[in-house]
């Protein structure tokens, strides 16, 4: 049975109470957006971030004493680790959405370690950046059974324009790591597209546009080049640092699966060498023109 959720209003126009942990880029517009769907939101951040308008910001064992919801919007699998003692001595069973990217075998121990507790963790890695998370128009991967997928849903409605279910607990995860490994190939391999052009005196947005038209076009051809490399912005909020890592995560889950290939290995090795080169902090889409 999936916990009880904590219906009390504070009035006829709140909807109950939901606590963020993590108020970065991802979680501020995670806890934006469920403000504007009308939640009251406690937020929990040891940081000196910002604290979203209409958040208030608390302690994690004050906000578990007030709600029995609450999604993960953290670095990594560490940072969700520190939490599990907090989480252990709720004074209520509480239902578990870790929005974090972490490898699906860490986010397996920490939900059977919390359903020995009472509580549930599903794991929801998102994607869309901050302009998604601010503006509701997440996609989820999610990991959970079906006896909590209502529930889950209900939390994630006001955050996510898809919401894809996987499986159970860890295949969220799994899921986020490919697409993340998919796209990390993608722009290492967009880096060559981007050089060829310069190199043979092709402009650059025709020989994209034509690849739109044809078998090689994705993601990163049609919405990343176009939107942050051509433009010259580079500002879709998604760091260097987090895309080496996610990569990377792929390519140790695949080898760990006995699945991995030569391809894994190198765009793993481009972005390590990316990572070294500009820093963790520069936008993702660095790699087109990085060389």
């Amino acid at each position: 049975m999936a916990p009880a959720m904590n219906t009390e209003r504070v009035s006829s126009f709140v909807l109950p109470t939901r606590i963020v942990v993590g108020l970065g880029h991802m979680g501020a517009g995670i806890a934006t957006s469920l403000v504007r769907a009308g939640h009251r939101v406690l937020g929990v951040d040891p940081g000196p971030v910002p604290t979203p308008a209409g958040v208030a910001r608390t302690t994690l064992p004050e906000a578990l004493a007030a709600s029995q919801v609450l999604i993960l919007s953290l670095p990594g699998t560490e940072q969700v680790d520190q939490l599990l003692p907090d989480l252990e001595r709720a004074p209520a069973p509480v239902l578990v959405i870790d929005a974090s990217t972490c490898p699906p075998a860490d986010t397996r121990r920490r939900s059977e370690r919390l359903a020995g507790h009472g509580h549930v963790l599903v794991d929801a890695p998102v994607s869309g950046g901050p302009s998604g998370a601010a503006e509701g128009a997440l996609t989820v991967f999610l990991g959970c059974s079906e006896g909590h997928l209502e529930d889950v849903l209900e939390v994630l409605e006001p955050l996510a324009a898809h919401v894809n279910h996987v499986g159970e607990v860890g295949a969220g995860n799994t899921a986020k790591l490919m697409n993340n490994l998919l796209c990390g190939v993608h722009l290492s391999v967009a880096q060559a597209l981007h050089g060829a052009a310069e190199a043979s005196g092709v402009e650059v947005e025709r020989l994209l546009a034509a690849v739109n038209t044809a078998s090689g076009r994705s993601a990163v051809t049609e919405v990343n080049l176009p939107r942050w490399v051509l433009s010259g912005s580079f500002d879709s909020g998604f760091p260097v640092g987090l895309m080496a890592r996610d990569v990377g995560l792929a390519a140790d889950m695949t080898e760990e699966l006995g699945v991995s290939s030569p391809l894994v290995e190198a765009a793993r090795a481009m972005w390590d060498g990316l990572l070294e080169q500009v820093g963790p902090k520069e936008d993702f889409n660095r790699m087109v023109t990085t060389r």
